[in-house]
Formats: C-alpha cells, structure tokens, sequence
C-alpha cells in the first residue's frame, strides 16, 4: 500500500501556530511522562512523527491530539524544548480545518485579516437590522430572542453536524474500524459524560483547579444558554429564572476574566503561548457573561428603553460568537474532543 507524503505539511502547519518542530528527536520523554497515553494512542510523538515525515493523510486520521488536554507536563520536561503541548494544540486547530466542510475555520486561523472582516460585516448586519427595526427596543430584542434560536439550530444541523460525521469518516470507516454496534449504542453515554465534565484531565498532576474552572464555566455557558434562549431570561417576570441568569452570567464573566489574566501573566506553561483564536475565545465568552449581566439589570431597572445600545452591544457580541466563533473557532474542540474520545474507545473494541 503506498503513503503519500506531504513535503509542505509543515510549513502549512506553521500558519496554525506551529513552531519549534524540528526540535524534536523521539526521546519519547513526552509520551512517557503523560498520564493520559495508552496502547494504541501514543501522543504526542505519534503526531510529531507524522509531521516531520510530511504524513497529512495519517495526521488527518488521527484522534490522539484531541486526548491531550495540554496540562503542560510535556513541554516542562522535553529535554529539547520542543513544545509538544503546543504542537498538539497546533495539530488541533488543523484537524479543525481538515474536518470543516465549509473552508472558513482554516481561514480565520490562518488569517486574522479575514476574521476581522467576517466579524465587522456581522457588526454591520447586526445594526442594519436595529435601523430596519427602527431602534425600537421591544423589536429588537424579539429579534434577538429569535435569533439566538435559529442561529442555534443552523449552526449545529448545517456546520457541526457534517463535521462531525467528517470526522467519523476520517478516524472510523476510512480506517475500517469494525466496532460492534452494541459499542456505539453504549458509548453514548460515556461521550455526553465527557463532553460535559471533561473529567479525563483529572488525570494530570496540574488538571484539578483547572478542570474545576473549565467545569464551572461549561455549566455555566450552558445554563446561560438556556435562560436567555429557552427561558427568555431578557423578558421573563419569574423571580428564580432572573436569579438564576445573574448567578450563569458570574459564574461566567468571573472565571473568564480569571482566565484571561491568567494569559496576560504566562505563568503557566498552558498559557505561555496564545494564539489569537484563544485569545478570541476567552474574551468572547466573557462578553457574552458580562453583557447579558447588564442587559437584564438595565431591564429590571427600566433603564433599557433609553440605553438600547447596551442591548445592540450585546446583540453583536453573540452574533460574531455564534456565526463565527463557535462552529470555527476554538469552541469546536469541546465538541471534537468528546467525539475523538468516543472514537477511541471504539478502536479499542475493534475486530
């Protein structure tokens, strides 16, 4: 069987952050040293290798960078300073790309020039739409309300869907995986456990305040979700959904904003290094908590009708979030990650 080799797979990874590849001579101290590696899932040397040969179609296949949960422990001890960490993370955002049907996410983490103009051409149709509603505040915001649905619900049957099953492609049948289907009956259950608690980093020396303020913030951006879609939170008069908004939004805005120091400082090995889409990230979901905080204060103080324009802020803040950030940025590896893990575990069961 012939293996096609990709000379520029390197330098095409470079534009996704990758550095210090050649660094790297397979001690093997990174794969040794990570608690989380097992049979049949080397990483992150198996991928290193696959780089430095050029292997694109291998490194496609793969789903050992989405097991790294990048606690940092390899690049503190690579003798070499090689970063694998980081390479994984790199290896992550071009997976992203190989796996999206649309071209975009390779785009925006490729080019920051052409994510400027995907999120100011939605900042421009997002206050088209306030003028055409005439600025009038219970207009607006039904708009939202809707918007927030739609935007839901096309995102995830039009973008990720296919992804995924992209993915699936990729890492299962191409590979011909014969898994029994008794195994991707009861793998479900074990793919919504890991979508939601990430409770696989505890396995790192350095994962459990981290896996702490990550749980916190998933529950959190979870419920926020579904008080202001589901609940309408903006215009509900039920005492616990409004309080139960301003706790979501908290839990929020305060662990994001722990998060975005934490990357100002660079005291960890996890944040040395940032690439604008975490950066994006971050503040991105901060915004989200931070606003609909205000938003609804503004509300209960009726103070909304002459301050509109902290709704619109709000309004433009979820849209570039929901059109651009989450079915191409790096909210996309909480859902890769927990279908990568699904995947593996039915290569372990495999014929």
């Amino acid at each position: 069987m012939s293996t096609r080799v990709n000379p520029d797979l390197k330098r095409e990874l470079q534009k996704f952050g990758l550095s210090e590849w050649n660094e790297c001579f397979h001690c093997g101290n990174c794969t040794a040293i990570c608690p989380l590696t097992e049979q049949g899932f080397l990483f992150p040397r198996k991928g290193i290798r696959a780089i430095q040969m050029g292997l694109k179609d291998n490194l496609a296949k793969q789903v050992d960078p989405w097991l790294c949960y990048y606690c940092g422990e390899c690049s503190e001890t690579c003798p070499r300073d090689a970063n694998p960490g980081e390479l994984m993370m790199a290896v992550r955002r071009y997976l992203t790309k190989i796996y999206d049907w649309t071209g975009l996410a390779g785009l925006f983490y490729r080019s920051k020039l052409a994510l400027f103009i995907g999120f100011l051409l939605v900042l421009i149709a997002v206050i088209a739409v306030g003028y055409i509603k005439g600025f009038e505040t219970e207009a607006v915001m039904h708009f939202g309300h809707l918007f927030e649905q739609y935007v839901i619900l096309a995102v995830f049957t039009l973008i990720l869907l296919p992804n995924i099953f992209h993915m699936f492609w990729l890492t299962i049948v191409k590979q011909k995986v014969k898994a029994p289907v008794f195994s991707y009956i009861t793998g479900i259950w074990h793919l919504i456990w890991n979508m939601f608690t990430q409770n696989r980093s505890l396995k790192c020396e350095t994962g459990s305040f981290r896996w702490l303020e990550h749980f916190l913030i998933v529950i959190g951006y979870l419920l926020l979700l579904f008080t202001t879609v589901f609940l309408n939170w903006f215009s509900t008069e039920n005492t616990i959904i409004i309080w139960l908004g301003y706790i979501v939004c908290g839990l929020v805005f305060v662990f994001t904003f722990d998060f975005i120091i934490d990357r100002l400082r660079k005291n960890r090995e996890v944040t040395k290094f940032s690439h604008h889409s975490d950066w994006l990230f971050v503040i991105w979901l901060f915004l989200l908590g931070f606003t609909a905080f205000f938003v609804r204060l503004f509300v209960d103080t009726n103070l909304i009708d002459n301050n509109l324009w902290l709704y619109m802020i709000h309004l433009i803040v979820i849209a570039q979030w929901g059109i651009l950030l989450v079915p191409f940025g790096k909210w996309t590896h909480f859902l890769y990650r927990s279908f990568a893990i699904y995947f593996a575990n039915l290569k372990k069961v495999s014929t």
